[in-house]
């Protein structure tokens, strides 16, 4: 009797079950050629996606490479340049089923202002690619357009290091971002946009995969957890609320219910108004109605005889000054004072020298000098 896998591996350790389900090193799954496949498709289909106009002059110069490469996988390619629109469609000789869904990947990245030489890799095995929307994430605009830049980072170094970290190719386009690469590293870039676009700066994820890098590289951490390892980001929230430009007085709490505010009946009861007539109503009303017409009309008037009324005109007569109380004068003080300066001599004017002539001196005939007129 033929016995199970479960039977088999019941009495073998954990490690050695471990042991089976594990990937050799090395190991690739076989190619999908035609030969798996040589009746080809029942059915034709087809997928069309629209590109903008900026993009037409691009696409007609390397159409003929799209058409080229979609060739060997004999699916057609057709580009309408008046609808503006790209579509694949499969022919009787297409053996691969999935090929016309990565035909469809290639044509929207090309739409996406992706290159032809990195779009063309979506149709390999392993590579896939993924767009990702990125438009209504953030309601803001300006704040949408600083976590866009963010993602980028200064001259593209920012998505320089995620696309050496996740070997894939990335491409952030107006309100998309558009990926192309494995499907593990497609998995960390989505997740780094949308941290990035939810506030979470790109540094951190990138910091988290260069140590999962390094980590991959010990055969012992192999089957151990990575968390003791990984860094703790805790979001911190720098903002203060906003306090109410009002604050409310708390009521202090009464078991009782409030009074019920008067009724017009209980109004006109309190005043008597109630038994009167109707035309007695009326005569009143108009009474009411005259004096406030009365009293608009005087208040009225007042406003217009301000006009009229002559402004005050400042004084010319100068105020008054009365001398202060302490103005007693010491006449000992003063007497002192004279006395001291009678006391000390005047100083003396000094002589001011005479100014000396420029003129030369003249000698007489007996060699006397002659004395200089003053």
């Amino acid at each position: 009797m033929a016995t199970s896998m479960a039977d088999r591996t019941a009495g073998k350790s954990k490690a050695s079950q471990d042991h089976l389900l594990e990937i050799p090193l090395g190991w690739e799954e076989p190619k999908f050629t035609a030969e798996d496949n040589p009746n080809g498709v029942l059915e034709e289909s087809s997928f069309a996606t629209l590109f903008p106009k900026y993009r037409e002059k691009y696409l007609r110069e390397c159409w003929p490479l799209v058409e080229k490469a979609l060739k060997d996988y004999h699916l057609k390619a057709s580009l309408d340049v008046i609808e503006g629109s790209m579509s694949v469609t499969t022919t009787r000789k297409t053996w691969d089923p999935f090929i016309l869904i990565k035909a469809r990947d290639m044509i929207k990245l090309l739409a996406r202002s992706v290159p032809y030489e990195q779009a063309v890799r979506v149709l390999e095995d392993g590579i896939s690619a993924e767009v990702i929307k990125i438009g209504r994430m953030v309601r803001n605009q300006e704040r949408f357009v600083k976590r866009r830049q963010r993602l980028i980072g200064p001259n593209g170094s920012t998505l320089k290091a995620v696309e050496l970290l996740t070997k894939c190719y990335i491409m952030v386009q107006g309100n998309t971002v558009s990926a192309v690469g494995p499907y593990k590293g497609l998995r960390d870039v989505y997740k780094i946009v949308i941290d990035t676009m939810k506030n979470v700066h790109p540094v951190y994820n990138i910091k988290t995969l260069m140590i999962k890098r390094e980590l991959m590289k010990d055969e012992k951490l192999k089957h151990e957890s990575w968390d003791r390892f990984l860094p703790q980001f805790k979001s911190k929230n720098l903002k203060k609320r906003k306090q109410p430009k009002k604050i409310r007085k708390k009521k202090e709490y009464t078991p009782f219910p409030p009074t019920q505010p008067e009724s017009k009946v209980d109004r006109e009861l309190a005043t008597g108004e109630y038994f009167l007539k109707e035309s007695q109503k009326k005569a009143r009303a108009r009474e009411q109605k005259k004096v406030k017409h009365a009293e608009a009309e005087t208040k009225r008037k007042e406003k217009r005889n301000q006009s009229f009324v002559p402004p005050k005109e400042p004084s010319v007569t100068k105020p008054k000054t009365h001398p202060k109380a302490d103005t007693q004068i010491d006449m000992k003080a003063l007497k002192a004072k004279i006395k001291k300066s009678q006391k000390t001599p005047f100083r003396k004017p000094e002589e001011v020298p005479k100014p000396k002539s420029t003129r030369p001196e003249r000698k007489t005939k007996k060699g006397v000098k002659r004395k200089q007129k003053p």
